[in-house]
């Protein structure tokens, strides 16, 4: 049977206490998962869940305080090195030397991945024409922009034929237009080189674009781990818009008898309501007399799980 480029098994990372007297901090706890080869995995969780915990340990730059990782069957600890040749990341939130040039950076970063020459050149030309920043090269990082230099990071991450790319929050300083390319250009890499993607981000739209399954962390525990729109499907509650003529008041005034969050914007109400009650609910508003000219309802998505997750204790 053919093993995952990624296993992990038990990880669990606790810092110091803050204060002598204090307990120490877990910030990962026992999380055991796999990457399988050419999965998109997606990494979601609140803040402070522990997702950049387990990226620095998974990147080697945070040593665990308990558990393993194995990279290609093979044990991170002693084998580092050699992991990390075939393993990449980007993010929006780390740079790369701003006095030094785009190509210069890139050219070093290449170079440490044994890609060079014709190769190096052909392959950054075409990534970098691929998203708009090819006139750039020439450069220093501080007079790009910060979606330039996210594109950038991209770039970099893919420019070695990686077979795992750790990537956190690739999209967040982007316009959309841009940010729809990069879902575009990391589904395209997974389809033609099988690339294996860890993926973080707070747009759950993108999250149920991009990602075959999804991994959520809370409180540095894994509590659930499936396909986006099973997840998605696991929220009961659907929202209701309901453009009134006439009994706006009394909808309100009806909705909180009921205990249904409502809120109103102009004419419309929209009401959170469990999908099996939507039918019994109209029915009691048509006998207030209640009328309206329009009525949508929205199913629950990614975001309404992610929602309730960060709010149950």
């Amino acid at each position: 049977m053919k093993k995952s480029p990624l296993v992990v098994q038990h990880l669990s990372k606790e810092f110091p206490p803050a204060k002598k007297c204090g307990d120490p901090f877990v910030a990962v706890d026992d999380i055991s998962f796999e990457l399988k080869e050419g999965q998109i995995l997606g990494l979601l969780g609140p803040n402070g869940a522990g997702k950049s915990t387990t990226i620095s340990m998974l990147l080697g730059t945070l040593s665990p305080t308990a558990g393993s990782i194995s990279y290609f069957g093979k044990d991170f600890a002693t084998n580092r090195s050699e992991a990390l040749q075939e393993v990449t990341f980007a993010s929006t939130y780390i740079k790369m030397p701003w006095r030094l040039s785009v190509m210069e950076n890139l050219r070093i970063y290449g170079l440490l991945y044994g890609v060079d020459g014709l190769v190096f050149h052909n392959r950054l030309e075409k990534f970098m024409k691929f998203f708009g920043v090819w006139e750039q090269r020439f450069k220093t990082m501080n007079a790009l922009s910060a979606g330039q230099i996210t594109r950038i990071m991209l770039a970099k991450a893919f420019l070695p034929y990686p077979k795992i790319v750790l990537l956190d929050e690739p999209t967040a300083s982007l316009d959309p237009d841009i940010a729809h390319q990069v879902r575009e250009f990391v589904k395209l890499q997974q389809k033609e080189h099988n690339v294996s993607i860890l993926y973080t981000s707070h747009n759950m739209e993108e999250v149920t674009d991009v990602c075959d399954e999804v991994m959520f962390l809370k409180h540095g525990k894994i509590v659930a781990v499936d396909k986006p729109l099973n997840l998605a499907r696991s929220v009961k509650v659907a929202r209701m818009r309901l453009m009134v003529k006439d009994g706006l008041k009394r909808i309100r005034k009806f909705a909180k008898a009921q205990s249904l969050p409502a809120k109103v914007e102009v004419r419309e109400v929209v009401i959170e309501i469990g999908e099996q009650d939507i039918a019994a609910f109209l029915e009691k508003l048509a006998g207030e007399k209640i009328t309206y000219s329009q009525i949508s309802i929205d199913k629950p998505d990614l975001e309404d799980y992610f929602l309730q997750m960060s709010k149950d204790n």
